[in-house]
């Protein structure tokens, strides 16, 4: 049996040595009988994992056989999980190894200690509670039939499980922060292992050696800042033209290469792009030039595979339809992405917005569950150029009282003021849509449908600030704009049918030329004014009953695609 999506799954930190445990597991509900069988990656609620049910199983057990291939035996092995949602208990030979509460972000343990000759046994437990509203969720709906802005559930395993194998020394961690002003690569860096490493970091810039930078540190962790000798650079070209944009997205490769007393235990490949993103005198810049943002809102869905791919390909077909239609990026919606789609967004050259999936109920266990995972999110992605904007609250969803509660108005500021602890290279939108404390970016959610109304409440300033989408202010009592830019980060939502899924939309267009006329009227509004640096439009696909994408739910475009791309560019006439 072929293994269903068997591509590396950690492309931006890659090692030579890697077995994937995808495909064919045991299964079973509520007890480990293990009575069906199931297709890993995909949870029990979908097709692709020849279960397909949908009813409530808050408690879902896994097990399956593997054998470590010859070139990884006599090394530490390495289990990953890419995520399983929520809460689960893993075991390797009946070896208890770890208990991981999360089903947004992925873990690992060493299991080597567990392991024996030939074949060994992974069991997991996951534990998922259906109506749990304090834990973060996203779309996920708490009751047993979608409907609304809510679709089907996400149990247990929903990305790719897979083992590498590591010397006693190796490189765990590190994060990359770029500066286009300085020409340099500041570097943050964790070895795991005992004595004094030596950390080798080769840069190239396509194919060609750029510079070598060799650091060691006693406690194996450290900072340290890789120059881009200007000469060099400017010897090959221009250094605008190696900047990373959606234009043109440049990326530089490196090479991490531990040692320890002249023996090398380990080697990684990775990638980063020099890429800024700032605002400066109220305008969002990108590699310190104003840029317009021409966003889709994507949920992240499928049809036969819910919040995972069906494959690889999946992920490039999204951002080749997405540019095709004149967008520059995403706003990934209530979803932490899986790696491989950010890969292929660095690649190709697409901006993406980080956001986490949203619990509904505020609470001490709200609090402490969402930062963590937040945390997690940010640790695992901040290498990605295309990530731009992180958001780690949406339409107030779980702080419901943010208008009136400080306590809800601290959490907000909290997780912006976390989120730029944690990293100062991309802008933090506080409370995506209205009621905003804090915050680098004024976002606003508007689904009005007539032009003339769009033009009159986004014509100045002083209009836009009394705006209020949804019966909802702008900012929390107590907050003020501060000369933020402004972007409309939710419209449109056009739905017309013509897939086979019924559903609704903000408004109804009844065929393709009253689609694109509607399309256009809401797009152009955005465009004419003088007040909106850049939008999100909802959304790129269908999902479920939700049937306003420009694409259907199996991704066939509604109208022709360069009919959107001129409504885009502002240039089509209807």
């Amino acid at each position: 049996m072929s293994i269903p999506r068997n591509e590396y799954p950690r492309p931006q930190f890659v090692r030579k040595h890697w077995f994937c445990l995808n495909g064919e597991w045991e299964f079973s509900f509520d007890i480990d009988v293990f009575d069906r069988k199931i297709i890993v990656p995909y949870a029990h609620q979908t097709k692709l994992s020849g279960v397909d049910v949908q009813e409530f199983h808050d408690v879902v057990w896994y097990k399956r056989n593997f054998e470590l291939p010859h070139e990884m035996r006599g090394k530490n092995t390495i289990l990953h999980f890419g995520a399983v949602d929520y809460h689960c208990r893993v075991w390797v030979n009946d070896t208890f190894i770890l208990e991981h509460i999360g089903g947004h972000v992925g873990f690992c343990a060493d299991i080597t200690h567990a392991l024996k000759d030939g074949i060994n046994e992974i069991k997991l437990k996951a534990l998922d509670d259906a109506t749990d509203l304090e834990m973060p969720r996203g779309k996920q709906f708490w009751e047993k039939t979608s409907r609304s802005i809510f679709y089907t559930r996400t149990t247990g395993i929903w990305q790719t499980v897979w083992l590498e194998s590591v010397e006693d020394t190796y490189l765990s961690n590190v994060w990359m922060t770029p500066d286009i002003d300085r020409m340099a690569l500041d570097v943050q860096y964790e070895i795991i292992g005992t004595g004094s490493a030596t950390l080798k970091m080769d840069v190239l810039f396509e194919g060609k050696h750029l510079t070598t930078y060799t650091v060691s540190d006693v406690r194996n962790e450290g900072k340290c800042s890789i120059g881009m000798d200007r000469q060099t650079v400017l010897a090959w070209q221009p250094f605008e033209s190696m900047v990373w944009t959606p234009e043109s997205p440049r990326l530089f490769d490196i090479i991490f290469t531990v040692s320890v007393d002249g023996k090398v235990t380990d080697k990684v490949e990775s990638y980063f792009g020099m890429r800024k993103v700032s605002v400066e005198n109220g305008k969002f810049l990108l590699n310190n030039r104003p840029y317009y943002q021409k966003l889709l809102l994507d949920q992240g869905y499928w049809e036969d595979s819910l919040l995972t791919a069906p494959t690889d390909e999946d992920y490039i077909v999204d951002i080749k339809l997405a540019k095709e239609m004149g967008f520059n990026g995403v706003r990934k919606h209530q979803k932490i992405e899986d790696p491989r789609f950010l890969y292929h967004a660095d690649k190709m050259g697409f901006l993406v917005w980080g956001e986490i999936a949203a619990a509904y109920n505020y609470s001490n266990k709200y609090v402490k569950r969402i930062t963590g995972e937040w945390i997690d999110g940010i640790f695992r992605d901040y290498n990605h150029p295309c990530i731009v904007v992180w958001t780690p609250l949406n339409e107030s969803w779980g702080v419901t009282s943010i208008m009136t509660d400080k306590q809800q108005q601290a959490h907000s500021a909290a997780m912006v003021f976390l989120t730029k602890s944690l990293d100062k290279s991309r802008l933090v939108v506080s409370n995506d849509g209205w009621e905003h404390t804090v915050t680098d970016l004024l976002t606003i959610h508007d689904y009005e449908g007539k032009k003339e109304i769009l033009k009159e409440t986004y014509k100045d300033l002083q209009s836009t600030l009394a705006a209020q989408p949804a019966t909802r202010p702008l900012y929390a009592n107590g907050w003020n704009y501060s000369g933020e830019p402004i972007l409309m980060t939710e419209f449109g939502g056009i739905s017309y049918k013509t897939g086979s899924w019924d559903g609704w939309g903000y408004t109804s267009a009844t065929s393709d030329e009253d689609f694109a006329q509607r399309l256009n009227a809401v797009i152009s509004a955005i465009l004419g004014s003088p007040i909106i640096q850049g939008y999100c439009y909802t959304q790129i696909a269908d999902v479920e009953q939700e049937i306003n994408g420009l694409l259907t739910y199996d991704r066939k475009p509604k109208i022709d695609l360069d009919i959107i791309r001129r409504i885009n560019e502002g240039s089509w006439e209807g």
